[in-house]
């Protein structure tokens, strides 16, 4: 058993739903306890086991805190990042499809995947569902890579028929075979899954949701991973293509939505959307970066997790700017603060790791320090910049540190990410 002595911080159960003094456990002098993979406890330091073989003193400048989970984001837009003007539309033609197509290049992919995966560690997230391109192979070097990192990761194949440059288009048949043998070799291979990834409902003819539907209904246990109503032109542009429905439910149709669903952004939903989202169990992941860098719209926050939603976020590379989960708390908070309400450090950093974990079937696993749970955790340096350094000493309380990490913080506060109990990345 391992035990390490600093600061630790948890969500422990929802701030939106529990008394917010209940929903975290902090300890200013703690211990987390490791046994191989799992967490075997956690606690004031005085309460510390005794049978430990292995001590490491960290300090009270180090704060121990589970990993971020990024709910959304593009592996290959990663070298896009920053792309100036248009909206959602005229973005993904001008930016995104040509980035897309240099993926049939394995070589590139390789290059990409070695970054993409980098700067998440980097910055501290330890789990994400992540798009790939409609290759075969890059989206098999993507999963080789989190592999050998050791990463925690859901990666999907994007499926894309229509509506986007020749070179990006697939037959609905090939891209249910491409699909279905990735999802064969890696879902549930260690600790990695695989997401059945229709882009959106205007790239995906009838048959190619189809395609979509039918690897869901072999595979019940495999995640779904789009997008929906990001954009008021894309969701007109849905209802001029399948007059028929509502954005919702064109992928309720095709049997899309459950539990294991989750889409990207949700700033337009109707009433009637939000209510089938919740009756079958599918989750939003909510990108603020993205939506304030293109100009989408002002995700309800309240508004969804009241319909009985469940809610994460998620960076959206390459329309959000950063992988930094830093930088979407702080953005998050203001995108609500800007429609009167505002949000609790406790309720953020919930969305950033439990609330994330949650999101995607696996608040079980991961996203918060508890006994029994996959060791993964963050060790954050408070003398980090002599900003952070400076913010963290005038901090009054737990939620004042926590606020002044959010927005001072950057990847330079990440010192070391641990996953399963292994060091997977040290900034020393």
């Amino acid at each position: 058993m391992r035990v390490f002595r600093a600061r630790v911080f948890t969500p422990i159960a929802d701030p939106f739903t529990t008394d917010s003094a209940k929903s975290y456990t902090y300890y200013d002098d703690g211990f987390l306890a490791i046994d191989g993979d799992r967490i075997v406890g956690i606690g004031d330091w005085r309460d510390v086991p005794r049978q430990s073989s292995s001590l490491t003193q960290l300090g009270r400048d180090i704060v121990i805190a589970p990993g971020f989970v990024d709910t959304h984001l593009h592996a290959p837009q990663l070298e896009m990042i920053g792309s100036y003007g248009g909206d959602l539309l005229e973005w993904l033609n001008r930016y995104t499809f040509p980035t897309e197509a240099k993926f049939r290049d394995p070589v590139h992919a390789a290059m990409v995947a070695r970054v993409f995966f980098d700067e998440l560690l980097r910055n501290g997230t330890l789990c994400a569902l992540i798009f790939s391109t409609i290759h075969e192979e890059a989206t098999d070097i993507f999963f080789a890579e989190a592999e050998r990192r050791g990463f925690r990761a859901i990666i999907g194949k994007t499926m894309m028929d229509r509506n986007a440059p020749d070179s990006l288009l697939e037959s609905p048949r090939d891209s249910y075979d491409q699909s279905r043998a990735l999802l064969q070799k890696w879902h549930k291979r260690g600790l990695l899954r695989y997401a059945i990834t229709p882009r959106f409902a205007p790239t995906s003819t009838p048959e190619l949701l189809e395609a979509a539907g039918q690897l869901k209904r072999e595979f019940p246990d495999a995640y779904v991973h789009t997008h929906i109503s990001e954009n008021r032109n894309e969701v007109q542009w849905v209802h001029d293509l399948f007059p028929e429905a509502e954005y919702a439910d064109v992928y309720d149709r095709y049997g899309l939505l459950d539990e294991r669903t989750v889409l990207a952004h949700g700033v337009y939903l109707s009433e009637e959307e939000l209510e089938l989202l919740a009756r079958r169990g599918s989750r939003i992941a909510h990108c603020p970066n993205s939506n304030l860098f293109l100009g989408s719209g002002l995700f309800r926050l309240h508004h969804t997790l009241e319909a009985g939603v469940a809610v994460g976020l998620g960076t959206d590379i390459g329309a959000g700017t950063t992988p930094s989960m830093f930088t979407t708390m702080a953005d998050a908070y203001k995108v609500q603060q800007v429609q009167g309400i505002s949000l609790s450090p406790f309720q953020l950093w919930y969305l950033a790791t439990l609330g994330g974990a949650r999101a995607l079937s696996l608040g079980d696993e991961c996203g918060s320090l508890e006994p029994e749970k996959s060791a993964d955790f963050l060790m954050l340096d408070l003398k980090s910049t002599p900003l952070v350094a400076l913010r963290s000493e005038r901090a009054s309380s737990v939620e004042d540190l926590l606020a002044g990490l959010i927005f001072t913080g950057d990847d330079r506060v990440v010192r070391e990410c641990w996953i399963g109990g292994q060091m997977v990345a040290s900034r020393s």
